[in-house]
């Protein structure tokens, strides 16, 4: 059985330099959010032969990185 590879979480630096709005480390985060985006931006396709497709949406996976974003750039970080 194949175990899941284990992502190492974004550095606190660099969610504070996301929230400051720098386009690298929003980069960053985003690298890190994106196999769970892909995986909820997955619409039905079937060809015309009657095959059945799950392939990504763009337009929901561009919607769901936007709020991402707009999320973590609102985002107050209490010391």
């Amino acid at each position: 059985m194949e175990s899941k590879k284990r992502r190492e979480l974004p550095e606190f630096e660099t969610i504070q330099a996301a929230i400051k709005g720098d386009a690298e480390a929003i980069n960053h985060i985003l690298s890190y959010f994106q196999p769970f985006i892909n995986s909820e931006c997955k619409r039905k396709y079937e060809d015309e032969f009657g095959r059945i497709y799950y392939v990504p949406d763009e337009y929901m996976k561009r919607r769901l990185e936007t709020k991402l974003i707009t999320k973590f750039l609102n985002f107050e970080i209490r010391l």
